[in-house]
């Protein structure tokens, strides 16, 4: 009998903690696939964890966000160790061990990242053997050619967008992509590399968790940007662009309680209809090469597969989008096993409860949403079923500390009311003598609550305030996708108790 993945992981209870690579403590500026990762993985051993979930490992794009990406399967290469290369001979210490990554050991500087990282990868390639076997195989597959060719292009146009370069590749000629593979051929290359000796550090760290109990959950954006290798190559295959190219309907979302112009996020939008024609084979092959990577994958605002909001080119908010449908189930239809999330937060309607019940995948419940008087709120620990994944908060929701630091008193006396009831019925003893006995009875309460999986983000197991929020949705600032944690923020205390939450609640 084929193995049922999906069954089994509904069965399983298990928590674990969103650490974003970036996040982890390292000497070079941003969290690496070095010995600041396999430190987390020992910890999360010593917390009974059973997931580390990452946000997306692609390259950062727009806004440094990682979800605004300039290719969909491409791996960030800020992430490569140094010292793993050191080892390896293809570097000297004195290659990058002076370098200034910034005054702020808490905050990545992407500037820093950028103007220097690539400069100590090209020395490491240059020391490179490019006889070895398993790059030459590498080099055959091609998995990551579309990514080089287009960065080598990005450089030789000055970083700007695809639309501006020269017609002949703009419009992706092959004759004019020809010369300049002849030409560019070593940058080409070097770009290759970057995602070989990623994939080989990522390899072993995974391997590494893996031995230790531990799996790690992807996450994957659903959207690409508009200047983007997908948009630059499969324009006619795969998006809702004009005749020239050009965005004629954007992703988004439409005006809630929170926004009152609702979101125009700018992403082109999927021709889903042309995707139909070869069974959306695009998107199966993304899918499978997630779990080349991952032993999960969350897949992010998941109800676009039902309905998406598709706005306006000419549009200036969101107000004027309207609602299009999406290839629905037809696209899991062979994938229903797969362990894969799904992020069903935003507007739900009765497409989307349908949606998520014929795939049967996890949704997400969100603590910080929980509260607005309902006493039947989805979000409540009491309201969860066994299939989902509970969080006190997302990479997009301010920390669980600064969530209550920002209610004003009558909000907080309805609130502790409203908690101390939902302690009471999953006999959680409710302590709020300090913020963080009060955060610690918020995740004691979610370890006890009949959903299979819990993540609680590392800011939150530390009760850090907003200063550690990773991103606020809808805005721009060196504060998104830019906290670190140190060394000395992984607490052996922290991890005793989580210990003891996961024996006392079987996880």
């Amino acid at each position: 009998m084929k193995r049922n993945v999906q069954t089994e992981n509904k069965r399983k209870r298990q928590a674990g903690i969103l650490m974003p690579v970036s996040s982890l403590p390292s000497s070079q500026g941003i969290g690496t696939l070095g010995e600041g990762a396999y430190a987390f993985v020992d910890w999360l051993e010593s917390a009974g964890m059973k997931i580390w979930q990452v946000l997306p490992l692609l390259p950062t794009g727009y806004g440094d966000s990682p979800y605004q990406s300039f290719a969909s399967d491409a791996l960030n290469y800020y992430f490569i160790d140094f010292d793993a290369l050191a080892q390896q001979g293809l570097l000297d210490k004195s290659d990058y061990e002076d370098l200034d990554w910034g005054k702020d050991e808490r905050r990545v500087d992407y500037g820093k990242q950028f103007s220097q990282k690539t400069q100590v990868l090209r020395k490491a390639f240059a020391a490179f053997d490019k006889t070895d076997d398993k790059w030459r195989e590498f080099l055959a597959f091609g998995q990551y050619y579309d990514f080089a060719l287009f960065t080598s292009l990005k450089i030789r146009f000055g970083y700007k967008a695809w639309d501006e370069w020269d017609e002949p590749l703009k419009r992706a000629q092959k004759d004019a992509i020809a010369a300049h593979e002849k030409e560019y051929r070593e940058e080409i290359e070097f770009w290759q590399f970057t995602q070989f000796v990623f994939l080989e550090q990522w390899k072993k760290l995974k391997a590494y968790a893996n031995g230790k109990g531990i799996s790690i959950m992807g996450d994957m954006p659903i959207y690409v940007a508009y200047d983007s290798v997908e948009t630059w190559l499969y324009r006619k295959e795969l998006f809702a662009l004009d005749r020239k190219g050009n965005v004629s309907l954007r992703a988004g979302v439409p005006p809630d309680d929170f926004c009152e112009d609702g979101q125009l996020w700018g992403n082109p939008v999927y021709d889903w209809k042309k995707m139909k024609k070869d069974g959306y084979s695009w998107w199966k092959n993304r899918i499978r090469y997630a779990f080349s990577l991952f032993d999960s994958v969350r897949i992010d605002h998941f109800r676009g597969f039902d309905r998406f909001y598709a706005i306006p080119a000419s549009a200036e908010t969101a107000k004027e989008g309207e609602w299009q449908d999406g290839p629905k189930v037809a696209l899991f239809e062979d994938m229903k096993t797969c362990a894969i999330v799904a992020e069903d937060l935003g507007v739900i309607d009765e497409g989307v409860r349908t949606l998520m019940r014929d795939t049967g995948y996890p949704g997400m419940k969100v603590f910080e949403f929980a509260f607005n008087g309902d006493p039947e709120n989805e979000y409540l620990p009491s309201q969860y079923s066994e299939n989902c994944v509970a969080y006190t908060g997302t990479h997009d929701n301010d920390t669980l500390r600064a969530f209550l630091e920002n209610m004003d008193k009558k909000q907080r006396r309805e609130f502790e009311e409203a908690l101390e009831a939902e302690c009471l019925k999953a006999d959680v003893a409710y302590i709020c003598e300090t913020l963080e006995d009060e955060c610690e009875s918020i995740v004691r309460l979610l370890m006890s609550s009949k959903a299979n999986v819990v993540i609680v983000p590392m800011h939150d197991v530390l009760c850090f305030g907003e200063e550690a929020r990773l991103n606020a949705p809808s805005t721009v600032s060196d504060r998104n996708w830019t906290f670190r944690f140190t060394v000395k923020d992984f607490k052996k205390r922290k991890a005793a108790w989580l210990k003891a939450l996961t024996e006392e609640y079987h996880r």
